[in-house]
């Protein structure tokens, strides 16, 4: 993912969140993180399965939620990836699903 701040005061990342019971994620840098206005920033997101019978067996259109924060607001915004990141998570769920341990993979 990116960020990408275009004009303004800089703005910081304080919380990436995604629906699932049994996903949660982690982010390269990790929340919070700040971006300057005219410049951008590449997010790593890794998300980890903790639990297969609580996660989608066809992610058809999940969102990642984020919430940011500037000198004069805080907005929390949900965004849908796509359908190319939607197939990319379903087949990596049902990857990590797949195992015998079925807990603690990432996706």
């Amino acid at each position: 993912m990116l960020l990408r701040v275009e004009s303004g005061p800089p703005v910081t990342a304080t919380r990436l969140a995604q629906p699932y019971a049994g996903i949660f994620l982690t982010s390269a840098p990790r929340t919070p993180f700040r971006t300057t206005a005219g410049s951008a920033r590449k997010i790593v997101i890794t998300m980890h399965v903790t639990d297969c019978e609580n996660v989608p067996t066809d992610a058809g259109l999940p969102f990642l939620d984020v919430t940011l924060r500037n000198a004069r607001a805080i907005q929390d915004h949900s965004f849908i990836l796509g359908s190319r990141y939607a197939q990319d998570l379903s087949q990596a769920l049902q990857v990590a699903c797949s195992n015998e341990s079925g807990n603690h993979q990432n996706a």
